[in-house]
């Protein structure tokens, strides 16, 4: 049986559910956008056991934290499903199977992707009813749904919970901040002087990297504002934190590698806005409530960028073609248009987004005039 529902059809429920399986191991801001999913699924079987299979760091961060993910079970590293990650000790995914199938889970959903490798490994889980995502080159499960690129990432995980009779209850990714999380903020960055701001320039794709020194122009008339910032990074963005850092030419504090991911989510709750490229820590601030700002990509933030206006401005922008060698990087998703949609640039893409729009969406979220949120 199917019935509406407001983002589409939902199917039957699935009798008896005792266990769920929700197969999604990669980066924090893919994580944040199946969130929906997971409350989805919680209120359509609430009295089931909701089990992530995911990566170490999934782990971690539900540790203790209210939220639709009962158990977190780490998956192998596997091709087409995650990368090992630093100092982790190899596993095995014969070993990981084995185990998985003595769960004897009713529902396994795979929201990872096509399909190509992750529907083949949720396929050998043996759980009763399989459902999720299906591209071209995928073997089918038993309920699912293709999978076609151009496609808001909430939105396309909630189609796949609707395959098992999870209508969406909300389109907004939460993420609790807890107790512990606020506590390791205060403790690594002291109370607030003045309202704090928060700068992200990093991307794990350097095309999605808006320039350092566009950042430093945005600390600059914060810091004039009166506002704190602080620059956030991973270890990995050192060099682009201490760009910004330099280049700011005002006090602004660097926080690098300091903060867990819980005490990110902690820091960011405490903040009133977070400036970013569009990467899982900009995702991660409007998951627990804070303001944003971001610089997308076109065909990013047709994918991934906030749905919502009140809180948040994502500002794109609309370069298609490399900027060094001009070859137009659509049409490896449109085959049938000119060019080959691949070159091996990774220069930024996000140039043409001038400093003084996101001042701009950053005041106007700052000081909201009479009537706004």
């Amino acid at each position: 049986m199917v019935t509406p529902d407001v983002l589409g059809p939902v199917a039957g429920r699935v009798p008896d559910v005792e266990r769920i399986a929700v197969l999604r191991a990669n980066a924090l801001g893919d994580f944040i956008f199946v969130l929906p999913a997971l409350d989805a699924l919680r209120a359509a079987y609430p009295e089931a056991e909701i089990v992530l299979l995911g990566a170490p760091w999934h782990a971690k961060l539900w540790r203790d934290r209210p939220g639709p993910v009962d158990r977190v079970m780490v998956v192998p590293p596997a091709p087409g499903i995650r990368h090992l990650e630093p100092d982790e000790p190899e596993s095995s995914t014969d070993d990981f199977l084995t185990a998985a199938r003595k769960e004897r889970f009713d529902l396994a959903l795979q929201v990872h992707g096509g399909g190509a490798n992750s529907n083949p490994f949720v396929g050998a889980l043996g759980a009763r009813v399989t459902a999720g995502l299906r591209a071209e080159d995928a073997p089918p499960l038993d309920r699912w749904i293709r999978y076609v690129y151009y496609q808001h990432e909430v939105v396309r995980y909630l189609e796949v919970a609707a395959l098992v009779g999870a209508p969406a209850t909300t389109v907004v990714p939460t993420l609790t901040v807890t107790d512990a999380d606020r506590a390791e903020a205060a403790e690594v960055l002291g109370p607030p002087q003045r309202p704090r701001v928060a700068l992200h320039p990093g991307a794990t794709d350097t095309r999605r990297r808006w320039p350092a020194e566009r950042f430093a122009g945005v600390a600059r008339d914060l810091v004039g504002d009166g506002y704190e910032v602080l620059v956030t990074g991973t270890p990995a963005e050192q060099e682009v934190v201490d760009r910004v850092v330099a280049a700011a030419g005002v006090p602004v504090r660097p926080q690098v590698g300091t903060l867990s991911l819980g005490g990110l989510a902690g820091c960011y709750a405490g903040c009133e806005l977070v400036i970013s490229n569009d990467t899982g820590p900009l995702h991660l601030a409007a998951a627990v409530g804070t303001a944003t700002v971001g610089v997308y990509w076109v065909g990013n933030l047709i994918n991934v960028a906030n749905m919502l206006r009140g809180r948040h401005r994502p500002i794109a922008s609309w370069t298609v073609l490399c900027p060094v060698c001009g070859v137009d990087c659509t049409p490896g998703i449109y085959p049938h248009r000119p060019g080959d949609g691949e070159c091996p640039h990774r220069d930024s893409f996000v140039t043409d987004v001038p400093v003084v729009e996101v001042v701009e969406a950053a005041r106007e979220l700052l000081h909201p005039e009479p009537g706004a949120p």
